[in-house]
């Protein structure tokens, strides 16, 4: 889980917190949320600048849309806030630091993919079910609802096995 705020800095306050990636603002209902509810003088705390975002340019469309509302955004490590002129010059470095790390940190795994799929041993990830079997009782007769009970798996996985075939 990645916490918007910790909430032992939050006595009164909403405390969210949001379990999908700050890669993109997409799907993240609860910034969502917070944004929409902050009113003049609130001040929306988010544990590292990460949280908040990994795009420099999400990150400053963030603290905009919190200063039209005439809220502040604070960064907690490092301590940082936008109630300052300097905060925000700080704000905006700290998003583009944010912004480089996630390009390198998808770089290297691109590389570390590349490198295993070079490799000889490498064959991908083990199959975890029983292809054929799962053929073979949907072949019987058996409704895809009742062969993922008796295999074990869900049914996306019967569907996506007996439209793999298909294809």
């Amino acid at each position: 889980m990645h916490p918007l705020v910790d909430p032992t800095f939050c006595q009164h306050g909403l405390v969210r917190t949001e379990t999908v990636s700050g890669a993109s603002r997409d799907q993240r209902l609860e910034l969502a949320t917070l944004l929409a509810f902050l009113r003049p003088g609130d001040e929306l705390i988010v544990t590292r600048i990460d949280r908040l975002g990994r795009d420099t340019r999400d990150v400053l469309n963030i603290i905009h849309e919190c200063d039209e509302r005439d809220a502040h955004v604070t960064v907690l490590d490092p301590h940082v806030t936008t109630r300052g002129e300097m905060g925000r010059i700080v704000m905006t470095v700290l998003g583009m630091v944010a912004q480089m790390e996630r390009r390198f940190i998808k770089e290297r795994q691109r590389e570390g993919i590349e490198r295993a799929k070079s490799n000889p041993v490498y064959k991908g990830g083990k199959k975890r079910i029983d292809r054929d079997r799962v053929r073979h009782l949907s072949a019987s007769g058996l409704s895809p609802s009742a062969v993922a009970r008796e295999i074990g798996c869900s049914r996306m996985q019967v569907y996506r096995i007996l439209n793999a075939e298909v294809e």
